[in-house]
């Protein structure tokens, strides 16, 4: 309880009588029905607003929104008394969501509903708790407020930006990848998998002939392939303590992820399974599937992840690993590994070579781009300079090494990632080493 706007108002204005009352004596009686008829209103507006009933609240939101993404919040009242409500209102949404439209001032009349509107945008993947919404219940006269807390709890699950990657998907269906980016090969009749038969066309090769065929129809038939499906893709996901590193378009382990669900859609268009396992603080397994509700799925499973403070197991990973996924499949490594990690990585690598074709994709800091494109001003850029240098020529010789064990290599900015990721895929799917 709380009094309220006017309430003070009315006090200023009976402080104004005392002090003119103070300079004219013979006029206290005014000041002392003034104050009585103060009293009775507090009084009376006091007990009218205990007799207020509150409203049904009900709150309307999606079970899952995405990240950074501006997202719509209802808010319906129900006011079934025959009594007219003044209603200040403030909904408990999660502590790291922006927030416009709130708090808001509505007058509500007696028997009718009323349904208002604000926006959200989350700032992080994961779970968002919605804890209530808080009602500020004006008295009719406005002499006093009272605050009540109308248990909602709700939740809602904060996917990635998967607005990008619808994107990504309509473009894939509508054969435009190449808007992004990402190359589309011209084989004419070339792959491992036979599709179907069909009339010669100028540029088949003569291996593609069926001669048989072209014998009993009297014309030249080619044989047709198309690249080989039912291949397995496993993607190796680290979410240890490099993974935090952030630019100005979010996390390293945002992109990865933005990366692993492009390249989903388009190995699941191709006939493939897709599987993952997360390491490095989190450790979950997901065996290769496939589908029309793949992504729904790898959202599912991923939308909480989050990198931890702990150093990324590589050869823990690769071990575990290799008992689940015993058939031969890409397996790609999604990580920002340094110098420490190089030995272990390359015991990984060794590792997941003898079965699995691996693809190693190592995200690059975008300031580390950023420092060799500056100017040298002084000691200090040169020597910032050299350093960079120093760090990135180690990175190149660690990257052959890994080479060197099998392992295909991307070292990209992260921003870059999900279309070079595909197009690597792409390479593989039409040299058909996999």
């Amino acid at each position: 309880m709380s009094p309220g706007s006017n309430q003070l108002w009315l006090l200023g204005g009976l402080s104004a009588l005392g002090l003119l009352v103070a300079w004219q004596p013979h006029g206290a009686w005014l000041w002392k029905i003034a104050a009585a008829s103060l009293l009775g209103l507090w009084l009376l507006d006091l007990w009218r607003l205990y007799r207020l009933p509150l409203p049904q609240v009900e709150r309307l939101l999606r079970g899952s929104i995405p990240v950074g993404v501006w997202s719509a919040v209802e808010l319906r009242l129900d006011n079934s008394s025959g009594q007219a409500l003044c209603l200040t209102l403030h909904d408990h949404h999660p502590g790291d969501f922006d927030c416009q439209g709130l708090p808001q001032t509505q007058w509500l009349p007696a028997g009718r509903r009323l349904a208002l509107s604000y926006r959200i945008r989350p700032r992080q993947r994961g779970d968002g708790v919605f804890k209530g919404v808080e009602l500020i219940c004006h008295s009719p006269l406005g002499l006093w407020r009272r605050r009540r807390l109308i248990e909602r709890v709700e939740r809602v699950r904060v996917f990635p930006n998967f607005r990008k990657i619808a994107h990504y998907a309509l473009l894939a269906t509508d054969n435009h990848l190449s808007q992004i980016g990402i190359r589309r090969r011209t084989r004419r009749g070339e792959g491992s998998d036979f599709r179907q038969l069909r009339e010669y066309r100028a540029g088949d090769s003569l291996r593609q002939i069926d001669w048989k065929a072209s014998s009993r129809y009297r014309r030249l038939i080619s044989k047709e392939y198309q690249d080989e499906r039912d291949q397995q893709l496993v993607f190796l996901l680290d979410c240890g303590r490099h993974m935090r590193h952030r630019d100005e378009q979010g996390a390293h382990l945002d992109h990865a992820l933005n990366a692993m669900l492009l390249l989903s859609y388009v190995a699941a268009r191709q006939g493939d399974a897709v599987g993952f396992l997360c390491f490095g603080g989190s450790w979950r397994w997901q065996p290769p599937h496939k589908g029309g509700d793949l992504i729904r799925r790898l959202l599912d499973r991923t939308y909480d992840l989050d990198a931890s403070l702990e150093a990324a197991d590589y050869l823990g990973a690769a071990q575990r690993l290799m008992p689940l996924q015993r058939r031969r499949a890409l397996v790609v490594i999604l990580t920002n590994s340094r110098d420490e990690d190089q030995p272990e990585l390359v015991r990984a690598v060794r590792l997941l070579a003898r079965r699995h074709l691996v693809v190693l994709a190592q995200l690059r800091e975008a300031s580390l781009d950023r420092t060799l494109d500056q100017p040298i001003r002084g000691f200090d850029d040169a020597l910032r300079l050299h350093g960079v240098l120093d760090y990135l020529a180690g990175r190149a010789q660690a990257n052959e090494a890994l080479q060197h064990q099998g392992a295909l290599l991307l070292d990209t900015l992260p921003a870059r990632l999900p279309v070079a990721l595909v197009n690597r895929y792409l390479d593989i799917k039409a040299s058909g080493v996999l």
